[in-house]
């Protein structure tokens, strides 16, 4: 197992700077994800600790020895892709062991570290078939195999879920998380899927050009978001962000620009609620419903702003009506207009 430590991690191409200078320490046996938009840089700080991508500027460390110039495969860590990148023309047993083709043990030892390997991932009864004859998560399972033997100091996982479809990514989520249990490596999980983050992470490391904005375990960002991108990015449906003013009759639904920014989630926004002393009411027009099964999720507008707040699954609302929502104080998050940045709660 190890400990991945980054140091005013820079990266450049040209004079372009794509990661600006982040500070970022993954304790030994955590299972940190890296989470943000597309480009926001997080695969290339993965591509840099595995050594695939040159540092422009600052240092990787590995369990206290900086790596900055070691070569990818003297760092005994382990990367899965997105593409699986298995072989075709080999069984899953050979796919397997491939991970140990320039290792000193023997054939036997080989034998047994796939054959465990095998078994811990659910493939015992699928050795002796070809990548064409299994599913997207058994070969996904597959490239798990094939790094696992190796007994890599970590594991670094770039989108691996994001060819599957809906529910063998819900699957697979449930499996590596399982597995990281058992095993206990170290392990840094790159996504753009806030769901997979939340699943799965001991800890979620939120990105945004280049920059970490907050870096804290899952509930945590949940619960206290540091910025209004980080409230919208983690959570489902996204936080509503709305302007508004303060004054002493509480907060009050601006239109245009608003003194402060509400933040409040869907489901803490509740539809023909009794709560006594809301932090936040706000009426509008019903524009559409949808319905999940344990709730209903209401959009309207008010203000000219899209809302979405949160019904019981069997109410009678529809479009077109007008409808008043409340959140409880304590679930309305303030933002500073200018900056963005959280400020409090009311």
């Amino acid at each position: 197992m190890a400990t991945f430590e980054l140091r005013s991690l820079v990266k450049s191409y040209g004079k372009t700077n794509v990661i600006h200078g982040i500070d970022l320490v993954i304790p030994d046996g955590e299972f940190v994800v890296f989470v943000g938009p597309s480009g926001c840089g997080k695969s290339t700080a993965l591509r840099m600790i595995a050594g695939l991508e040159e540092v422009s500027g600052g240092e990787i460390l590995i369990d206290g020895r900086v790596v900055n110039e070691v070569d990818p495969k003297q760092r005994n860590l382990a990367m899965v892709f997105q593409n699986y990148a298995i072989y075709p023309h080999m069984t899953v047993r050979q796919n397997i062991a491939f991970g140990l083709y320039t290792s000193k043990m023997s054939k036997a030892e080989k034998a047994k570290k796939v054959e465990e390997a095998g078994k811990l991932l659910g493939l015992t009864d699928l050795l002796d078939r070809r990548p064409a004859a299994l599913s997207g998560g058994q070969r996904q399972r597959v490239a798990i195999g094939r790094a696992m033997v190796r007994d890599p100091a970590g594991f670094l996982f770039d989108e691996p879920l994001s060819n599957l479809d809906a529910q063998l990514r819900a699957q697979m989520r449930i499996e590596i998380k399982a597995l990281h249990r058992r095993l206990g490596t170290t392990i840094a999980y790159v996504t753009h899927d806030q769901v997979e983050a939340m699943t799965m992470a001991d800890r979620i490391v939120v990105m945004k050009d280049g920059y970490i904005l907050q870096a804290a375990p899952p509930m945590e960002i949940y619960d206290n978001p540091v910025d209004v991108f980080t409230a919208r990015f983690i959570g489902t449906p996204s936080m509503n962000i709305l302007p508004a003013s303060q004054g002493d009759g509480g907060l009050t639904l601006a239109e245009g620009k608003g003194a402060v920014l509400v933040g409040v989630r869907p489901h803490d926004l509740l539809v023909g609620s009794g709560i006594a002393d809301p932090g936040f009411t706000v009426s509008g027009t019903v524009t559409e419903i949808e319905p999940l099964g344990p709730e209903t999720l209401v959009h309207f507008t008010a203000g000219g702003q899209p809302i979405i707040a949160s019904a019981p699954a069997h109410g009678q609302i529809v479009i077109g009506s007008t409808i008043t929502a409340k959140a409880p104080r304590g679930k309305v998050h303030l933002f500073d207009a200018s900056t963005e940045k959280a400020i409090g709660r009311s």
